[in-house]
């Protein structure tokens, strides 16, 4: 979840700087989240229809949640069964605000919080995932050199899914060669693609 233009947003059922976990543990639970320009969470129709997507694969994940934003991502993850979840944001105020719902939810032994850019954060990056949330601000150009580098550091496993967003007017970007949309679907001005090696079939 990210920080994107508010114009022509769709399907974001709850209040302003507030989300609500849509399914699992902590379903109906609405967590707040800072006060940042651009600052919404994942739209819940777009989030039920994501997760519905991972139902068979998401229990025992471990989650990568590389534009945390809100935590809608990483927390619906969590709440779903998720084995472990990594949070990274660059503002400091976002992750003061994903500390108090990780204590809220007392869901410290299952989430990790890193403050830092996101090219940052994946030039170290020597985990690998099994479910990767990619959802950059728009119009900023992320989301190719993301996909690069997540490719480049073999952070989705095998068997994994990359979840990537972006506005309907963006280019999309270029997969490795390895990689394919497994399935895609919009909302409103929202696009939203889900990824997978291209030998699964």
């Amino acid at each position: 979840m990210r920080r994107r233009n508010t114009a022509n947003k769709t399907g974001a059922s709850a209040p302003r700087n507030q989300l609500r976990i849509i399914g699992g543990d902590w379903r109906g639970r609405k967590l707040a989240f800072p006060d940042r320009p651009g600052l919404r969470p994942t739209p819940d129709r777009v989030r039920e229809t994501l997760f519905n997507w991972l139902s068979p694969v998401i229990r025992q994940a471990r989650c990568l949640d590389l534009f945390a934003g809100s935590g809608a991502l990483g927390f619906e993850a969590l709440s779903r069964g998720a084995a472990k979840v990594v949070l990274v944001d660059s503002q400091v105020q976002v992750i003061a605000g994903l500390q108090q719902n990780i204590d809220l939810l007392q869901a410290a032994e299952r989430v990790r919080l890193q403050q830092c850019e996101a090219l940052e954060y994946l030039q170290a990056l020597k985990d690998c995932f099994d479910l990767i949330f990619l959802d950059p601000p728009y119009h900023q150009g992320l989301l190719q050199p993301c996909i690069d580098r997540l490719y480049e550091q073999e952070a989705l496993s095998r068997q994994g899914y990359l979840y990537f967003e972006a506005n309907r007017d963006e280019t999309l970007p270029c997969l490795p060669a390895a990689w394919a949309i497994h399935r895609q679907k919009s909302a409103g001005q929202i696009a939203y693609y889900l990824v997978q090696y291209a030998d699964q079939g």
